[in-house]
């Protein structure tokens, strides 16, 4: 049974869309995930998962929270952050999810600044990490551990109650009453964004501005029940939790839930997943690991040319987009006279099948994706879109379709969106999809939402015959002394399609040219060091003369399409990743820019004194 877009007119709130699926297809598979004990992947069916949640919300109700209470959850994704996550919204409460790797400074802010009442963790050592912080926690009323025992203290007492899992669900009568439920426009979560140039803020989403945004979305992305989607995003990210979690819910899908991104490629080929939601990091990834086997073949790599650009001119003919430039495969050689089923069983089967060999939607948001990622996947035929939103939008403004798919830009605005360009090219989203506003700021809240319900975005846009394409960030947009705009994120993204380059940050502000930092590794990194006579190990070798020349002439050739201004004319090389951990990502990998520049100021300094 599907349940269609039209039947979601009696849901009003988050609750409401999990009874209505647990009705209509009690039996279904609703979740899966692996057992590391067996060995095995287990499952949940749409009756059992709403079972379980009944039985947690019990445990919620007894915990003598305030009606609206923040409730924090930092666990992996899995059935307990599902179901925790879905007891809190039947107890009228407010879920506060939480990075499970982001650094406890920054959880102990969130716990402070939305004054968590109960903290939901996987392991006790969590807790302890934050705790050690000494920030007052004045309205923490409890924490709950789900992984195992909830253990002894590291160091002294906890000033706040620690229970384990069991304890704490065996602890209300089965017939304990359930709180009222939440209205439409009661909190259905309080989201925090990644805070790249700043602490992060609390941005209220009201379970009217989620189940607005599931319908919309399941009117332009049609799941059904027979599809499967793989979940490896956090449930942190609004994105992941709108299209990756309650979209299923509404289409009766089923999510497995992804091991971790390290084993990512093998769940793949195991859960066979119908429809992926991802960042574009995913797929460079994917995309680099492809290139880096390819390079020790000229053949292979000739032959993985050719179909590449077999298949985008194919693809562009499909969508009506005008044809690619004449000289678009040319480095193929002789392998572009091949017939288009010929490469397509020897490189574009091969490629598919590294994402389970059945994927019928792939979904890429949060950030930009490259042309060079589009062209490689579109060409080979993984059926990919692009969508916009913003956690503040809950978050998708706008999306292609399989059938309706203009890569260069994040398709049409959804149904019941409105979106315009206002002053400086600024795109402003309308629509009960827009937030209530931040947490506490109602000054934060003034400067982005009108009175007329206008959400400016911060990004700059242009909209032609309905399709938006999004130009940069206002607040990243670099300007030169020379009076130059350069949006970085475009020029990052097309470095970082060289294999050679992990991570890419361009710099410039009020400097006579664009410079960049960039992170070098794996193989590509080795077979170039070596070939100058280096070692790669070696830090000297990333400031050798011949190191450099040959960085900043890769860069320029993957920079070719864009302004002369804008072309990096200096790169400072690195080999430490940039991570979560270290400060210079966001939980939602986005760079964090301040830190970046902070961390390489001596450095940046130094490439322009040279100059």
């Amino acid at each position: 049974m599907t349940t269609a877009f039209s039947e979601l007119g009696d849901v009003r709130t988050v609750p409401d869309l999990l009874a209505l699926r647990a009705r209509a297809t009690p039996d279904g598979e609703a979740y899966r995930q692996h057992d590391p004990a067996t060995g095995r992947w287990q499952s949940l069916s749409w009756h059992q998962a709403l079972a379980r949640v009944q039985q947690w919300a019990r445990a919620v109700a007894a915990s003598g929270l305030p009606a609206g209470a923040r409730v924090a959850i930092l666990l992996p994704n899995g059935f307990d952050a599902m179901t925790i996550d879905q007891a809190v919204l039947a107890c009228g409460c407010v879920p506060v999810p939480l990075h499970a790797i982001d650094n406890p400074g920054s959880i102990a802010y969130i716990l402070q600044d939305a004054e968590v009442s109960l903290l939901v963790v996987a392991e006790r050592a969590q807790w302890e990490r934050i705790r050690e912080l000494g920030q007052p926690l004045p309205h923490l009323q409890g924490v709950v551990v789900t992984g195992g025992a909830a253990g002894a203290p590291a160091g002294g007492d906890s000033p706040v109650p620690v229970a384990a899992l069991a304890d704490w669900l065996a602890h209300p009568a089965a017939d304990t009453a359930l709180p009222a439920p939440p209205a439409p426009h009661d909190l259905a979560a309080l989201v925090y964004t990644s805070g790249t140039t700043g602490k992060p803020k609390g941005v209220m989403l009201t379970h009217h501005n989620v189940v607005s945004d599931v319908a919309a979305v399941l009117a332009r992305i049609t799941p059904t029940p027979q599809d499967v989607f793989l979940s490896f995003l956090p449930l942190s990210h609004t994105f992941e939790r709108t299209a990756g979690y309650y979209l299923a819910i509404a289409a009766g899908s089923c999510v497995a839930y992804a091991r971790s991104v390290a084993q990512l490629a093998e769940d793949m080929r195991t859960v066979r997943p119908t429809v992926l939601v991802s960042v574009p990091r995913i797929y460079e990834r994917v995309h680099a690991r492809v290139l880096e086997a390819l390079s020790a073949s000229a053949l292979k790599m000739r032959l993985f040319e050719a179909a590449q650009a077999a298949g985008w001119r194919r693809f562009r003919a499909a969508q009506a987009l005008p044809p690619p430039a004449a000289e678009d495969g040319a480095r193929a050689g002789w392998a572009r006279l091949l017939p288009w089923p010929l490469l397509r069983l020897l490189v574009a089967r091969p490629l598919l099948a590294q994402f389970g060999g059945r994927v019928r939607v792939a979904v890429s948001g949060g950030a930009p994706l490259s042309p060079t990622i589009a062209r490689c996947f579109l060409g080979l035929g993984l059926p990919l879109v692009q969508g916009y939103g913003m956690t503040e939008t809950a978050p998708v403004v706008s999306a292609n379709t399989v059938e309706d798919n203009d890569p260069a830009t994040v398709g049409r605005a959804l149904p019941g969106v409105e979106v315009r360009i206002g002053d400086n090219r600024e795109l402003q989203v309308r629509g009960p999809i827009v937030m209530r506003g931040y947490w506490k700021r109602p000054e934060d809240t003034a400067r982005v939402l009108s009175p007329d319900g206008w959400l400016s975005t911060g990004d700059q846009a242009e909209i032609v015959e309905g399709r938006i394409r999004i130009l940069g960030r206002i607040k990243e947009i670099i300007v030169t002394s020379t009076g130059e705009k350069v949006p970085p994120g475009d020029l990052e993204l097309a470095i970082a399609a060289d294999p050679l380059f992990a991570q890419v940050f361009a710099v410039g502000e009020n400097r006579p040219f664009i410079a960049t930092v960039a992170v070098v590794g794996g193989e590509e990194w080795t077979q170039l060091a070596q070939g100058l006579g280096l070692d790669p190990k070696d830090p000297a070798a990333l400031r050798d003369p011949r190191v450099q020349r040959a960085a900043l002439a890769r860069i320029e050739r993957q920079t070719a399409s864009f302004p002369r201004y804008a072309v990096p004319r200096a790169v400072h090389l690195v080999r430490e990743p940039w991570t979560v951990e270290n400060g210079l990502m966001t939980p939602t990998l986005k760079l964090k820019r301040n830190n970046l520049m902070a961390r390489y100021a001596t450095e940046i300094e130094a490439l322009y004194e040279r100059r």
